[in-house]
């Protein structure tokens, strides 16, 4: 399970240099200032979750209890889809060829995906150093 969430961060990192350097070269000229901080929010988190993917993958190994660590790895994971995803599909609306009102309310899902990633993160940490 560890290599699993160590490659999704890098993946994860490596996605956000790439969104973000296509946001800022290419999307800016079609984006309005409120799109572009949209999508710039987008890229920020998840640059910050593709770190924490690396730090559960760096915790989960070596002990064989690591239930919280795994499910924080797949919570962030499924916040970085939910949240940022849908932060970008909002931003580029007015670009895609279909509609996407429906992300409006899966960006919330993915916020408390990350939240429950950081809270299940912190108790694998708990039960870690607790023995």
């Amino acid at each position: 399970m560890k290599n699993k969430f160590l490659l999704a961060g890098a993946i994860a990192g490596a996605l956000a240099v790439a969104l973000g350097a296509f946001g800022a070269h290419g999307l800016k000229p079609h984006l309005d200032e409120y799109q572009v901080r949209i999508y710039e929010k987008g890229v920020d988190y998840q640059f910050y979750h593709a770190l924490a993917l690396l730090a559960v993958g760096m915790l989960t190994g070596g002990d064989g209890d690591s239930r919280w660590l795994i499910r924080a790895g797949w919570l962030f994971i499924f916040g970085i889809i939910g949240f940022s995803g849908s932060l970008y599909l909002l931003a580029c609306r007015d670009l895609l060829f279909f509609p996407v009102n429906w992300a409006g309310p899966v960006t919330p899902l993915g916020g408390i995906g990350l939240l429950g990633g950081w809270s299940a993160l912190w108790l694998g940490i708990r039960k870690k150093n607790n023995g």
